[in-house]
């Protein structure tokens, strides 16, 4: 009988050996998958803060543009009224002005 129970204790080790290395092996590759998860948010991370970065400098550049543009236009605006208002007081008539202007000149658009 002692041979019996000999043969199922150390049926019992070895099961519980397997067991042990199965659970090993998968919480070392659960342990890894874990580990690289954070490795490729933050690849993902640096790719979008790098296009924010872009899209930024590209805006700011776009801005400064416009606002240059839009005191350009409002200075010639400036001057051809007061060319327009010469003309009118040295007795010349000027041409009517462009479409574009006078909608803009009636709507403020």
């Amino acid at each position: 009988m002692n041979g019996v129970w000999g043969l199922v204790g150390g049926g019992v080790t070895l099961i519980g050996v397997i067991m042990s290395g199965y659970f090993t092996y998968r919480g070392s590759r659960t342990a890894a998958a874990i580990q690289a998860a954070p490795a490729a948010k933050q690849q993902d991370f640096a790719v979008l803060q790098a296009t924010v970065t872009r899209v930024d400098e590209e805006n700011g550049k776009l801005r400064d543009r416009q606002s240059r543009l839009e005191s350009l236009l409002r200075a010639f605006s400036w001057t051809a009224d007061r060319w327009a208002r010469q003309m009118d007081r040295a007795g010349i008539t000027p041409d009517p002005p462009h479409p574009l202007v006078d909608e803009y000149n009636r709507t403020g658009v």
